[in-house]
Order: structure tokens, then sequence, then C-alpha cells
């Protein structure tokens, strides 16, 4: 078996588990890891100067904007005035004058064992689960993948301005169900 067929065996369940925390879509998650080892071993362009999973990951990292980018241009009509819902209960963390906070955000506590972080993330991804797509992307594309905003603006097809809206929604709205969910 050459190397390019061993990555399938070796990274297919590492880029399949990648691909699926920032899609949230099995079906999705199994396209791009394939289209991912097609490309890869149709351009056989490794050059052994980075690890075949650090090298197979960026590929991946691409075909997921790519993705986002096909998604955004098919976007049903019906779904395209969803770009910004107003999340009810926002409010509740300012003061009175709408600039302040209310109480800071309480301090979150790494995780410590396996078990806590394992609870921990399946808790931030029932949360995620909860987002609209377009801001649960744009939450991964930012904080997870630290994509830089000018990619991210076009991955999504969305102004600067309105990515940092949207961020801080998608913020207020995770940083609201696990403090729900998770510390308390």
């Amino acid at each position: 078996m050459s190397e390019q067929h061993a990555w399938l065996t070796e990274h297919g369940d590492y880029l399949y588990r990648f691909a699926l925390a920032r899609l949230r879509d099995p079906h999705q998650a199994e396209d791009v890891v394939q289209e991912t080892l097609l490309a890869a071993i149709q351009n056989q362009s490794f050059e052994g100067k980075s690890a075949p999973r650090t090298w197979l990951t960026g590929i991946l990292k691409h075909k997921i904007i790519d993705l986002m980018r096909k998604q955004v241009r098919e976007q049903p009509m019906e779904d395209i005035g969803e770009d910004l819902p107003d999340e009810p209960g926002m409010d509740e963390f300012f003061s009175g004058d709408k600039r302040h906070w209310d109480e800071a955000p309480q301090k979150w506590d790494v995780p410590e064992n396996d078990l806590e972080q394992k609870q921990f993330f399946i808790t931030l991804q029932a949360c995620m689960d909860r987002l609209p797509k377009k801001l649960a992307s744009l939450f991964m594309l930012r904080e997870v993948q630290e994509e830089d905003n000018e990619e991210i603006c076009k991955a999504l097809d969305i102004t600067a301005t309105n990515a940092w809206v949207m961020l801080y929604r998608a913020r207020m709205s995770l940083r609201k169900c696990m403090e729900l969910n998770w510390l308390s």
C-alpha cells in the first residue's frame, strides 16, 4: 500500500472528527474528508515539510471553507432574512444603560479531568447546535480555527461589520447557554 493510500487508515478518523466539529453534519463531514483525500492523492504535492496529518488538515480546512461558500451562494431565498436573528434575553446581561455588564461573566474553570472535559465539550456542542447555522459556522471559523476575518467574510459572504455583530451574538448566545447548562 502506498503512503497516500495509508492516509485514510491513519488520519481518516481524525479528519472526520475535525470536519464534523466544524460542519455539524455527518454527511457533509464525510464528503469533505473524501474530497480532501482525493485532492491529496491526485495532487501529489506533499513534500514532507510537515507531518501528513498537518498537511491533510490544511487541505481539509480549505474544503470546509469552500463548502461554506457554496452553501452561502446556494442559500434559499426564504433563509436570506434570517442572517441576524434577534436573540431574546441578551439584554439581561447588561445594565440599564445597555453599555456595561450587569454582572461580569462567570469565571469558567478549566475542566481538570478527562470526564469533565468530555462533559464540557458535549455541553458546548449542544449549545453550538442551538445556534443558527451561519452563527455557528462563523464562531467555529473565528474562535476554533482562528481564520482571518477577511477569509471568513469571503466564505460566508458577509461584510466585516456584519461578521463582528454576528460573532458578538454567537458569543452571547453561547455564554448564556453555557451558564445555564454548564455552570449552574
